[in-house]
């Protein structure tokens, strides 16, 4: 698979992250967009897991500037578990130990096919600080290994005004349930 976007590509791309950043301001305060736009063409390389995110649902927006890496931080935005990426059980080994019924992927996989990181627990609540998502969706976060020794895997959503992690078993998978991803650039 080709992990270079053509120019139209990239243009239609930047544009539509644009049109994002100026739409909701509040979840970038005090950051211009000529200093991303400087960011994404430093990083070319990056723009594929960017259109990958868009392509598959997730509404990439700017959330967030890590100082020590000078990098912004994208996160999927959707308003609910992004559409593209939901029907996956937590990771490779959840998704061989199942005997039927099998989903096509899982949420590991899928986020490392596409250059990006699942969200943790501590940027899941974040993300929810900027409005709420996933309020009729959910979404897996990194699970801790000791969790996942145990079989189990950790989601999040957001109901009755409150964000909720919860457990399941890792090999478990629903119409609703995807993941978020993230990328620093």
């Amino acid at each position: 698979m080709a992990r270079e976007l053509s120019a139209e590509e990239r243009n239609e791309l930047v544009e539509t992250l644009k049109k994002r950043f100026e739409k909701h301001s509040e979840r970038h305060e005090g950051m211009e967009w000529s200093s991303v736009e400087a960011n994404l063409d430093q990083q070319p390389e990056k723009l594929w897991s960017l259109h990958e995110m868009e392509q598959t649902g997730g509404e990439p927006d700017v959330v967030g500037y890590e100082e020590s890496q000078q990098a912004y931080w994208f996160v999927d935005c959707s308003k609910e578990s992004p559409k593209g990426r939901r029907s996956v059980c937590y990771d490779r080994e959840a998704l061989e130990s199942r005997k039927k019924y099998k989903p096509e992927n899982s949420a590991v996989d899928l986020a490392a096919s596409m250059g990006i990181e699942m969200l943790t627990e501590e940027q899941y609540r974040k993300l929810q600080t900027l409005g709420p998502f996933d309020q009729k969706t959910s979404s897996w976060v990194h699970t801790p290994s000791d969790i996942r020794e145990l079989g189990g895997a950790l989601f999040g959503d957001y109901r009755f005004g409150h964000v909720f992690i919860y457990h399941n078993g890792a090999e478990s998978y629903y119409a609703a349930r995807g993941f978020r991803g993230s990328i620093l650039i």
